[in-house]
């Protein structure tokens, strides 16, 4: 397995806010990627972003240490300096072999999350995987590997008790926003139309707030948000000229500047000059760090949580230990798997080499004898041949999955 390879940049070793800047645009990723892909030599990857980690995950027959690294971030020309490259470089985790296997396991499965227990980053991983799959960026190897990430993330959650009474950060952010009192018809303004800003919308609801406005780069996707929150849609560019007035900004984008400059919030705020609040769970912010000097606003981000995560770690330490259980007899089980689909690949000419020997045997070897049967010989010749092919093809794969299980 020391095919897999993953890069890993997270909360662990490097300030939140830092790792914003290797945050890539959606917009040219998988060109990126391709260009990586191509240049390094890499089989197959995928990038995955969330509010806490950047990582690349990859198949390559190639050494992957810092060093690489290094060389790949810059590849990527994403405009990291030197002094940042130097931060990154030190906070970088480099797996391979089984320790890579085990990290992205660990990862599905909410263990290296900021949130222990939080189901947010299995269906992240998914989506980033996806993602690169349709861009053709993968292949057969991290769809297996895949595989066994989702599998070993729902056998933590339906026999461990780590998601019990489950904590997120989106949660987190909503109980942070409820102890500032808002009224319920407070004039909420979404701007992203993911994941996380659905979530939030759904605690927002739940607890009787019904004055929505969304904003989102794709208009199509603003409306089916704003659809179901009862609010109005705009695209990201209105937020320039809107004047309605507002209470509170929840804000959760891919974009890798602030969108809420001191310009626009002032547009926003439209004379008013009451304290606002502002929830920023975007990474890097979309906020910029001049709103929150110049303006009184109660601003939540995902820094701020951190304390919380930690009381949380410590709550659910047992299921940790069981959780890790299950990892290590996934990681135990993913090996002969993995043997056995390297040889069902390998085997996979069998069938086309048997189908080659048949039909030279009937056309060319055998012709003559063939053509001078009469039409019934013919049909029990082919009934017998057809037979004899269909165990052919079934009798070396069924070997080669016993002489794997025996040893």
């Amino acid at each position: 397995m020391k095919y897999l390879k993953v890069i890993a940049f997270t909360h662990k070793q490097i300030e939140l806010k830092e790792l914003g800047k290797l945050v890539i645009c959606q917009e040219n990723l998988t060109d990126k990627l391709q260009r990586i892909k191509t240049e390094f030599h890499i089989a197959e990857i995928f990038y995955v972003a969330t509010c806490n980690r950047v990582e690349f995950i990859m198949a390559a027959n190639r050494v992957v240490d810092k060093a690489f690294a290094e060389q790949f971030i810059n590849a990527l020309d994403i405009g990291i300096c030197s002094k940042y490259m130097g931060i990154f470089m030190d906070g970088a985790s480099i797996y391979e072999d089984n320790e890579a296997l085990n990290h992205l396991l660990r990862t599905s499965c909410s263990l290296e999350s900021l949130i222990v227990g939080e189901k947010e980053i299995l269906p992240q991983i998914r989506k980033a995987y996806e993602s690169c799959k349709d861009a053709g960026l993968t292949g057969d190897y991290l769809r297996m590997v895949m595989n066994t990430v989702v599998k070993t993330a729902k056998e933590v959650y339906t026999h461990t008790n780590i998601s019990r009474k489950p904590i997120s950060v989106v949660s987190l952010a909503y109980r942070k926003l409820k102890d500032l009192k808002l009224c319920s018809n407070a004039r909420v303004l979404i701007i992203g139309a993911g994941e996380t800003n659905r979530n939030i919308s759904k605690y927002l609801q739940k607890h009787k707030f019904t004055n929505f406005e969304v904003f989102n780069r794709t208009l199509s996707k603003a409306k089916q948000l704003a659809n179901d929150l009862g609010g109005e849609a705009y695209d990201l560019e209105a937020l320039k000229t809107y004047n309605k007035g507002f209470d509170a900004i929840i804000t959760c984008t891919s974009c890798i500047e602030p969108i809420i400059t001191t310009e626009v919030y002032k547009t926003l705020l439209n004379g008013d000059t009451d304290k606002k609040t502002i929830v920023d769970l975007a990474v890097p912010n979309d906020t910029a760090p001049e709103v929150l000097t110049q303006f009184p606003v109660n601003f939540i981000e995902v820094h701020s949580l951190n304390e919380v995560a930690k009381n949380n770690l410590q709550e659910r330490y047992q299921e940790l230990v069981h959780a890790e259980k299950i990892i290590e007899q996934n990681i135990a089980e993913f090996l002969p798997l993995m043997k056995q689909r390297r040889i069902e690949v390998a085997m996979r000419e069998v069938p086309e080499k048997i189908k080659e020997i048949r039909n030279n045997a009937i056309n060319t070897v055998f012709a003559e004898e063939v053509q001078g049967m009469d039409q019934q010989s013919r049909e029990v010749l082919e009934k017998v041949i057809n037979y004899m092919e269909k165990k052919y093809i079934s009798v070396p794969m069924i070997m080669a999955k016993e002489i794997l299980i025996n040893s």
